[in-house]
């Protein structure tokens, strides 16, 4: 291959096998680390296509099996737990050796037009982050590919579903509290859907069984900054504020923290905080808040073994994997005063 035929186009199977002078099916040997061929013809091989630059063409070798082994994944853009997610099922699809197309949810594009994208981008299998689409939908979506919903309980849709017990980590959050010596939890809402309802059930389930069923106190709230705020200002509007603020996620737990902060209220000190998902920016050093983590790695590794077992295995049945929460403690809980 001459300098200008070079500049013209990548390297082949084949100009390593003239190089080195023997047949391309050796080559292919040595490139996928299959047994036959010798250690000097390997060593001849690879130095040979690292001179020429030569890189394996992914999507001619994916057209020709007929395989794509991409896995499409939705995502809400401005939800800071979805981009942990990505991150972590990005390491568990690599380990399985497939790669990810992501299509997000913003203000204009909505969950089914997301998932139209990756359709048409020939993704064999979807993992959908905590899916709004009714149940039916979503099963007439697994009969196309097998369909993964992360996050969201769906006991009647015929999908595979993996989820943290939200019920449990709740009641995780509100036992740590009541370890403190807390007796006047407030718990501010996510709204309506399958997710809120578990962690408002579990937040009113462990109240009752410590004997705390008369102090159960359940506000209107939401999953964003500007419904933790909110839900501060109305509190602290209508007389003393609890003791401590449970939020249905790290989002409001921020606009909540941001609220009381701005109103001089002493957090830990006269307010103690909890939110849930353990998202990076709770981590911070000046935010340090104590949440409930859905252990994001295990979810994302039972996710793409759900989407390998479909497609690899032969598994035709959905099922449903249950993951344990943990809580987090961190600065925003302590004792409360006097």
């Amino acid at each position: 291959m001459s300098a200008g035929e070079s500049a013209a186009r990548r390297p082949r199977l084949d100009d390593v096998a003239a190089a080195v002078g023997v047949s391309p099916a050796t080559v292919s040997l040595v490139l996928r680390g299959v047994a036959g061929p010798s250690a000097a013809t390997r060593e001849r091989v690879l130095e040979a296509a690292s001179q020429l630059g030569y890189r394996p063409d992914r999507a001619a070798s994916l057209l020709a099996s007929r395989r794509s082994r991409l896995v499409g994944v939705v995502m809400d853009i401005a939800n800071p737990f979805h981009t942990q997610l990505v991150q972590d099922v990005q390491d568990a699809a690599e380990r399985h050796g497939y790669d990810l197309v992501l299509s997000t949810l913003t203000r204009s594009r909505d969950e089914q037009r997301a998932v139209e994208t990756l359709l048409d981008s020939r993704c064999e299998a979807l993992i959908l982050i905590g899916p709004q689409a009714p149940a039916e939908q979503l099963a007439e979506l697994d009969r196309q590919l097998p369909v993964v919903a992360v996050g969201r309980p769906l006991p009647a849709a015929k999908v595979d579903v993996v989820r943290a017990a939200d019920d449990e980590g709740v009641v995780l959050a509100v036992e740590h509290l009541i370890g403190l010596g807390h007796r006047d939890i407030t718990y501010v809402d996510g709204g309506r859907g399958a997710i809120p309802l578990l962690r408002r059930h579990g937040y009113q389930r462990a109240m009752r069984a410590h004997g705390l069923g008369e102090q159960v106190r359940v506000i209107r709230g939401g999953n964003t900054e500007e419904s933790g705020a909110l839900a501060a200002r109305g509190v602290l509007d209508t007389g003393p504020a609890p003791t401590a603020m449970l939020t249905f996620n790290d989002r409001a737990a921020m606009g909540l923290l941001d609220a009381l902060i701005r109103a001089g209220v002493d957090v830990p000190g006269a307010v103690s905080v909890v939110g849930y998902d353990d998202s990076p920016f709770s981590r911070l050093a000046h935010v340090d808040l104590t949440t409930v983590s859905q252990n994001t790695p295990e979810l994302t590794e039972h996710a793409m073994a759900a989407v390998v077992e479909r497609l690899d295995g032969g598994r035709t049945e959905p099922r449903e994997v249950v993951v344990r929460p943990r809580l987090m403690v961190r600065g925003t809980t302590t004792p409360p005063p006097g």
